[in-house]
């Protein structure tokens, strides 16, 4: 038990054995304290935690809430310590409601300490941050690593959580978990996972360093000094001729890391997380290890005395999941993460009943689930169903003008493929079928009330793009199924980027575009190059790209040279559902219409209870009411309803920390698997009254009978109504 390895006597016992194994002859000398290895160039900065800190970047409490986002001296030249700030304002908001309303700063924020208690400070956490490079051998890696280290960490009492980025966001993409731990006195060890915000643009040939700035890619150099060279975070990896000839074919386009690195970085999150924990090993060391006789700092801390929990949410939770798997180090103790990307095997042999009846498609793998998505979703927005849904009445005001009926040509043409059923001959019986089809594909009932919303983020579009190409290790000038990115005018033709808007973009992008200014644009529109949404097919219609979406679905369905290699890559990023018996809390909305639950949680439950048996020490917290992006509670002038309909994930993400944490410490037992029924905050859309405590009841230590989930016959998980 991890609670055991902290105590200061076991302590003594394992550094006495590390010196036998690993000292010098005599066995009385401790190892050097020396990078994991693949890190390059490490860069350790010391923050106050009054001008500058780990948590806020010195905006505190008050200014992550402020509307007005911290500006650049020069917005053309943003510094590094500029970059860093807006990355930490802008990742912390994209994840996490900042309304008064909806609980910030009373039932979560940096002024409410580890056990609850709301203070009127700014939450401020000093400490050293640690940035470096991750790379293997190749050069063309680039996985950003960073290990905060607060100066409240106990080395009698060490820890770690991971908060690997969400999404394709950069390095600072989960701070919002990373909170966590440093109210706890924990180190966080942070990776983009091989995602990231800023692009390589291929016009000009910048590419963006691991803290932001860009360079010329002939001559980039993290600052003035040499050994930093190896900091570039991405490159297209294009050769000149190849370059030139890209720009003059299709001008003014970007290529972003997760889609273009060629890596097919997933297949890789759960390693590049349990690197981000050997960096920060090695950080805590650097602070706390011995000194030897020539003044060289020791180790001192491994994974044998230090409690590491691994966290996140989304793509992230995903990677923690995938680390814990992975991990033959036993570097981690402990699991909790929220609405996790988890892939499945193909042959999962696992099944999901709801109340009692057994859902027909569960487990699919995200590109498999999101191409079909955004086949249906523009389409099934119009179904008078969803009229009263969150950005219904204005999905179709915005996207079936008369002039311009996108999304109803989306319908139409979707019945000219035999896609729609013949019989489906109206708009409104088009829309319907179409949202029909997306629950017989996993979707629950609850989570298609995001349709419109969804459809109108353009989310299903990019984030299938992105994982097309970054599965099938496509290279960006191979433009897979059309598909390009770059900033469009207000007609949706393809333009120059606001040279502002390019330098700040590692703090404000999020890695998937449409982002930032930067669109997703299809080069085979009838009309040219267009943003995605305006092309018109070659029959005149103005059908969304359907041609796109096709393309996409038939490299997860079809038989091609690119289909295979996708789907290779696929293969590469499925789990194994073995979390080797470690004490685990996933956490996942029921409504979540981004990554179902159907797909994700509910199906990796029942497998992991298949594969691990009585060894499983997995629970599965099922929250009503809750959805995908708390960050969009927060926007109830744009999207009004998410307010009155939803309540924040993240009070359950901590939650879930604070048992697993609980348990390591002192034995206390997590809570059983359940479904958590929450009380929506209900009143007028937009204007929803302020959550309180009842809204989110904690999990229940015995759950009543109609909310415990179960699984039955060894492979079936069984979740109450």
């Amino acid at each position: 038990m991890a609670m055991n390895r902290i105590h200061p006597l076991a302590l003594a016992a394992v550094a006495a054995c590390a010196l036998a194994a690993c000292g010098g002859s005599d066995g009385d000398t401790a190892p050097l304290n020396t990078l994991p290895a693949g890190v390059l160039a490490p860069q350790t900065i010391h923050y106050d935690g009054t001008a500058d800190d780990l948590l806020t970047a010195g905006l505190g409490k008050a200014g992550l809430q402020s509307a007005t986002p911290p500006a650049f001296a020069d917005p053309l030249k943003p510094t590094a310590a500029e970059l860093r700030r807006a990355a930490i304002y802008n990742s912390y908001r994209g994840l996490v409601d900042m309304t008064d309303g909806g609980g910030y700063g009373r039932l979560y924020g940096p002024n409410v300490t580890a056990n609850g208690v709301v203070t009127s400070g700014d939450g401020k956490v000093a400490g050293t941050e640690t940035l470096a490079i991750l790379d293997d051998g190749s050069g063309r890696q680039n996985v950003t690593l960073m290990a905060q280290v607060p100066a409240s960490l106990d080395p009698q009492n060490p820890c770690i959580i991971t908060a690997t980025s969400s999404g394709s966001r950069g390095v600072y993409g989960a701070i919002s978990t990373g909170e966590w731990g440093l109210k706890r006195g924990c180190a966080v060890a942070y990776t983009d996972k091989g995602t990231g915000s800023a692009p390589h643009d291929l016009q000009n040939d910048t590419v963006p360093l691991a803290n932001g700035m860009r360079q010329r890619a002939d001559t980039a150099i993290f600052g003035t000094v040499p050994q930093f060279s190896d900091m570039v975070a991405f490159n297209a990896g294009l050769n000149p001729s190849e370059l030139t000839a890209f720009n003059q074919a299709t001008p003014h386009r970007f290529a972003f890391k997760h889609a273009h690195s060629g890596q097919n970085p997933e297949k890789d999150w759960g390693r590049h997380t349990l690197a981000a924990v050997r960096l920060a090993l090695y950080a805590i060391n650097q602070q706390y290890g011995e000194l030897n006789d020539k003044g060289e700092r020791t180790v001192r801390f491994t994974g044998a005395n230090t409690l590491v929990i691994a966290s996140s949410v989304s793509n992230g939770g995903g990677a923690a999941i995938a680390a814990a798997e992975l991990d033959s180090e036993g570097l981690i103790d402990g699991v909790a993460v929220s609405e996790p990307a988890i892939e499945l095997p193909a042959n999962a042999g696992v099944a999901v009943q709801r109340g009692s009846a057994r859902v027909a498609t569960v487990g699919r793998n995200l590109i498999d689930f999101t191409t079909y998505a955004n086949l249906y979703q523009a389409c099934a927005s119009l179904a008078p169903s969803l009229a009263g849904a969150p950005f219904g009445a204005a999905f179709a005001g915005l996207y079936n003008l008369p002039a311009l009926p996108i999304a109803a040509s989306r319908c139409t043409a979707l019945r000219q493929e035999g896609l729609l059923s013949a019989a489906a001959s109206t708009t409104a019986q088009q829309a319907e079928e179409a949202l029909l089809r997306l629950r017989d594909y996993g979707w629950e009932p609850e989570s298609l009330a995001l349709t419109p919303s969804h459809a109108a983020f353009e989310i299903a579009p990019a984030v299938a793009v992105t994982f097309a190409n970054a599965l099938a290790r496509a290279r960006v000038s191979d433009h897979l199924c059309g598909f390009s990115f770059a900033a469009t005018a207000a007609d949706g033709s393809v333009t120059t980027l606001a040279p502002a808007a390019l330098a700040g973009m590692f703090a404000t992008g999020n890695g998937v575009p449409p982002s930032a200014g930067v669109n997703l644009v299809n080069n085979r529109a009838a009309q040219g190059p267009v943003r995605d949404f305006l092309s018109l097919a070659a029959n005149g219609l103005p059908d969304w790209n359907l041609d796109g979406a096709l393309c996409l679905r038939d490299l997860v369905t079809g038989s091609g040279a690119a289909a295979q290699r996708l789907q290779a890559g696929m293969r590469e990023t499925q789990r194994s559902g073995n979390l080797q018996g470690k004490p685990a809390i996933i956490v996942h909305g029921r409504d979540d219409a981004l990554l179902p639950v159907n797909h994700t949680s509910r199906p990796y439950y029942a497998l992991n209870k298949k594969v691990e048996g009585a060894a499983s020490k997995l629970s599965y917290l099922e929250v009503a009411n809750a959805q995908h992006f708390d960050g969009f509670i927060g926007l109830p002038a744009v999207l009004p309803g998410y307010d009155s309909r939803y309540v924040p994930l993240h009070v359950y993400l901590n939650h879930a920390l604070d048992a697993v944490y609980d348990h390591l410490k002192n034995g206390k037992p997590l809570p059983p698997s359940q479904v958590v029924r929450t009380v929506p905050r209900g009143g007028t859309a937009g204007q929803a009254p302020a959550i309180t405590a009842a809204n989110v009841p904690l999990p229940a230590a015995v759950p009543a009978a109609a909310d415990r989930i179960s699984v039955t016959g060894g492979d079936t998980v069984v979740i109450p109504d």
